[in-house]
């Protein structure tokens, strides 16, 4: 073994990094600093969505009032909601009503407007620029106009059918429960058909052209190569779109309370409004947290249910 003076190679001292070096040390390891790079966002995620999500459960199985912590019930809120609880009853009507209507429309109209945004024409990166102000317009401004549209004295439509001569007078659009439910999926349609085009047409763009022009040649027609080729293509972002759409449509609140607050005769109730009543107008708060967890378990499981799908599909 060769030596330096008395000393063997395997017995030189290696020199230390300093002190003040060593975090920077470890910042160039890829592992520590993608723990560092995710500590803000997992204490954001902690503050403002579990603690809350995990204090509303304990809250709804209680029977809390605001500013007084109320006793453990258990089950009690919900079972009460459903069996002694009319109102709740027509809630979760409505709600089912309210989404299971919206979401189609706007799956069918938000890929309409894709396919017909992913052709070359004039103007089309303006118009695909127009797509989004519904999406992105504060909801409680662009209720506030629908409020205007739908007014029972100066609304625009009441006007449109008085010239036309279809009425006689203003039309009640607010005041009657089969109307005041069309206003409101009217305006969650216009509002949500931007997020299925946009979401589509980013699934669009990953079709690829050889497909088309493979299946053109063997003879296929445009609607045979819509099925065939774009359809497998855009299947996973339309459900996870269809997804997100049912959970945000059944966690509405801000269009429906602008327009109706619930009303006339409770017809447009969904969990979110029903659960505002009930929970901070009359300070159950217990109870309000039953109702607007009420439908949790059973979108969770819808929600794995289509994942799992999706995984196998892929």
């Amino acid at each position: 073994m060769s030596t330096v003076g008395e000393h063997s190679v395997s017995e030189v001292a290696l020199p230390r990094t300093p002190l003040w070096q060593r975090p920077l040390d470890l910042l160039d390891r890829e592992r520590p600093l993608g723990y560092l790079l995710m500590v803000p966002g997992t204490l954001i995620l902690l503050v403002f969505i579990a603690y809350p999500f995990f204090l509303g459960i304990w809250l709804s199985m209680t029977n809390s009032m605001i500013g007084v912590m109320g006793r453990f019930v258990g089950l009690a809120n919900f079972s009460n909601l459903l069996f002694n609880d009319s109102i709740f009853r027509q809630t979760v009507q409505n709600t089912f009503v309210y989404a299971f209507i919206t979401v189609p429309f706007k799956l069918v109209l938000g890929l309409g407007l894709a396919l017909l945004l992913n052709q070359s024409f004039p103007l089309r990166n303006t118009l695909r620029a127009g797509l989004l102000l519904p999406w992105i317009v504060p909801t409680a401004l662009s209720s506030l106009a629908w409020l205007m549209i739908f007014d029972g004295v100066l609304s625009p439509l009441s006007w449109l059918a008085r010239s036309w001569g279809l009425v006689q007078g203003n039309i009640p659009w607010l005041g009657n429960p089969t109307l005041a439910m069309t206003a409101l999926i009217i305006a969650n349609v216009w509002r949500g058909i931007p997020f299925f085009a946009v979401s589509i047409l980013a699934g669009l763009q990953a079709v690829p052209q050889e497909l088309h022009e493979a299946a053109a040649i063997d003879g296929a027609g445009p609607w045979q190569r819509f099925w065939a080729v774009t359809v497998p293509v855009i299947r996973g972002v339309t459900l996870i779109a269809t997804l997100f759409s049912i959970i945000w449509t059944f966690a509405d609140f801000q269009l429906i309370y602008v327009l109706t607050k619930g009303g006339p005769a409770n017809s447009t109730h969904v969990f979110g409004t029903y659960a505002y009543q009930v929970g901070l107008n009359a300070t159950n708060i217990g109870q309000g947290a039953a109702i607007s967890l009420y439908m949790f378990p059973f979108l969770a499981i819808f929600a794995a249910v289509l994942l799992i799908f999706l995984r196998r599909g892929d």
